[in-house]
């Protein structure tokens, strides 16, 4: 699935960030934020996706906040308030010129965004498994 597949690739790309070198090179900084908000960008647009596709019809519109909100009552994605955070970090990135706010979102990238990432990522490959079989 091609949704999954990009939200695959823009999340290895994250993964493979490194952290240390956005401690002091601003440019970096920059670009460990703007890999986030492309990754969940694609992750909410690959969720609802294998939602859709699990015959979950109220994922055929909604928002972000929505899709994740039905992921989470369905069982497609475990922890609520770290996604609802990812939400409202992702909503304000574009608008962070505190240095001390940079430095949270960098470390909230790096030690609870990139593995919600990576959970939902099993789980949406997972799930689109399952879809896959009912097929056959």
């Amino acid at each position: 699935m091609k949704k999954l597949d990009n939200f695959s690739n823009c999340l290895n790309v994250l993964k493979n960030a490194d952290f240390k070198l956005a401690d002091n090179n601003e440019i970096y900084r920059t670009g460990v934020i703007g890999q986030f908000n492309l990754t969940f960008e694609l992750a909410w647009k690959a969720l609802q996706e294998v939602l859709k596709l699990h015959g979950a019809e109220e994922a055929s519109t909604g928002s972000p906040r929505e899709i994740l909100q039905l992921g989470y009552k369905l069982g497609f994605v475990d922890d609520s308030a770290v996604w609802l955070l990812m939400l409202k970090k992702r909503n304000t990135s574009v608008h962070v010129y505190n240095e001390d706010e940079v430095d949270e979102m960098i470390l909230l990238i790096r030690d609870s965004f990139i593995p919600a990432f990576i959970i939902l990522e099993k789980t949406l490959q997972d799930k689109l498994s399952e879809a896959e079989s009912d097929w056959t």
